[in-house]
């Protein structure tokens, strides 16, 4: 079964695409955590990282140059911006089609606590 990106893509769920190319196509979230909350995803569906082959090199690479072209055309490359993607349960990875959350317009804040800063559960 495709994933909701996949038919995202393919047109058969509604996106607001923000950039579209052979490769790779960036749509807004729908739950954004951010004023700007983008995700870049491979036109090509691959579940996780771990599943990504030598072939997909280009491709990923294409989701880092558009994700600098999409800061630029938003207007959020000079202030700054946070690219996230995760990987399996543990990860945080919630659509397993591998995907790029770009997060910006205004202060994104920590990434998170330093392990050090953790208490164990209980304390």
């Amino acid at each position: 079964m495709a994933s909701i990106f996949s038919r995202i893509i393919a047109g058969e769920i509604p996106g607001k695409f923000v950039y579209r190319d052979e490769l790779v196509s960036a749509f807004w979230d729908i739950s954004p955590r951010r004023k700007v909350h983008i995700l870049i995803v491979p036109n090509k569906e691959i579940p996780t990282v771990s599943d990504v082959t030598p072939d997909d090199e280009l491709m990923l690479g294409r989701m880092f140059t558009a994700a600098r072209k999409i800061a630029e055309d938003l207007g959020i490359a000079d202030s700054g911006y946070r690219l996230i993607i995760n990987c399996k349960e543990d990860g945080g990875q919630e659509v397993y089609h591998i995907h790029m959350h770009l997060l910006g317009g205004e202060r994104v804040g920590p990434f998170a606590p330093r392990h050090s800063d953790l208490k164990p559960k209980g304390e």
